[in-house]
């Protein structure tokens, strides 16, 4: 069986850089740090107080306010990305066959403002008995996004959330991209979104010890690649990007931005929350995204890497990238967007995918912000180059974005400029 060309013709963006694509990016490339106290519950007697919220979100632009109420936060960023996704990607649905167009959806936690306020609820009124919102598990499932983008278009294709904690949405990409080639729909509108930025949230990961807590400083604190990293920030938000048969693009006469052409997953098996410290899995999964492609090593020009800015990640990252590139690592521009949007969890992968697919557009590789001369890591090899501080101009021909979550779970996705 042929497989079929796999394009990407629309993208929509909610991110703590921007309400829409054009915002983010501009932000990206300028390196602008999304970071601040945080807004959205009163954080003052938690280790960390600081996030990368996303700002003026407003979702009565486009739902009445009693429809908002069925909703979580995040699947209000999911919808709102989705609407820029498919409009920017010029299809007309009243044309169009919507049976044959899906939405894959990712979520690494899903609604858990939703499950806070609901089960606080309860124990404050216990004395009333039992008493919930009618909404409470449709808000909080974590595959509602999907379900909830579906019907406001009609969309009635293949339609699921993913769930691997933050390669959720590298995922929700992949697992589109492979239905798309296989003939199983004509369009996809895949992303993630994420609005953990609640009390259990960030008290959660404060446990756990993987936030930052470089409360006087937010704004440099997510610093990828620098000895002095502390943690990683926690961001929120969702970005869509509209993947497409190359022959249904083509016969509407789609913009298409770059082709999808390859994915790669794996698992660490090795720890609940820390990645593999020689890179392992991180290994394996670029290894078999690059198989994927049928591409070799020296066709990548730009990797938008994982990058948390946690003490082992960051390192064991640098390694897979060493030995999976050889000497062409040397030749690569590197860098780690999270400086910038902090970590959205089940949406980072999403959020980075796009990252890629822009830097392809536009030949434009984004920086790594926050480091300073002098904090340099004795284990990390500096003369790679992570694009530090500065955007680059170079040509990007093809770029792999990598994403790795709790769990072990790796998930890698290549992007390269269309040709016909």
């Amino acid at each position: 069986m042929e497989l079929k060309r796999v394009v990407v013709t629309g993208l929509g963006a909610v991110t703590p850089l921007g309400n829409n694509v054009s915002e983010t990016w501009n932000s990206l490339i300028n390196g602008v740090s999304g970071a601040g106290p945080i807004t959205l519950f009163d954080a003052s007697l938690f280790k960390t107080k600081f996030a990368c919220e996303v700002k003026n979100f407003d979702a009565s632009s486009f739902l009445d306010r009693k429809e908002i109420r069925k909703f979580d936060r995040y699947a209000l960023m999911a919808v709102a990305s989705a609407r820029e996704g498919i409009a920017n990607c010029g299809i007309d649905l009243e044309k169009t066959d919507c049976d044959e167009i899906g939405v894959i959806f990712a979520a690494g936690i899903g609604g858990i403002g939703t499950f806070e306020t609901e089960i606080a609820n309860y124990y404050t009124n216990i004395e009333n008995g039992p008493r919930f919102n009618p909404f409470f598990i449709p808000k909080m499932i974590s595959d509602i996004a999907a379900g909830q983008i579906s019907m406001m278009y009609g969309f009635r294709g293949p339609n699921f959330g993913t769930v691997s904690a933050c390669a959720s949405s590298t995922n929700a990409v992949i697992d589109a991209f492979n239905l798309l080639r296989l003939g199983k729909a004509n369009m996809i509108v895949a992303g993630g979104a994420e609005a953990s930025i609640t009390p259990g949230g960030v008290g959660g990961f404060n446990a756990l010890t993987a936030l930052s807590t470089r409360n006087d400083e937010p704004t440099t604190a997510s610093r990828p690649f620098s000895k002095s990293r502390d943690g990683f920030v926690m961001g929120e938000g969702a970005v869509t990007l509209i993947l497409e048969e190359l022959e249904h693009a083509l016969a509407r006469g789609a913009n298409i931005l770059c082709e999808v052409v390859g994915g790669g997953m794996s698992a660490d098996a090795y720890h609940l929350t820390a990645t593999h410290p020689e890179g392992l899995g991180a290994k394996l999964v670029m290894r078999r995204a690059l198989s994927d492609a049928g591409m070799n090593p020296e066709d990548i020009d730009y990797v938008n890497v994982h990058g948390t800015s946690t003490p082992v990640g960051d390192i064991s990252e640098c390694k897979a990238i060493k030995d999976v590139f050889g000497e062409h690592a040397y030749n690569l521009n590197i860098s780690s967007t999270k400086s910038m949007t902090g970590h959205l969890l089940g949406a980072a992968g999403a959020m980075e995918a796009m990252a890629a697919v822009l830097s392809v557009v536009n030949d434009i590789v984004p920086p790594t912000i926050n480091f300073t001369e002098g904090d340099e890591d004795p284990e990390i090899d500096y003369n790679l180059n992570f694009t530090f501080n500065k955007a680059q101009k170079r040509v990007v021909n093809a770029a792999l974005s990598n994403t790795f979550g709790f769990g072990g779970h790796n998930a890698s996705v290549i992007v390269k400029k269309f040709v016909k």
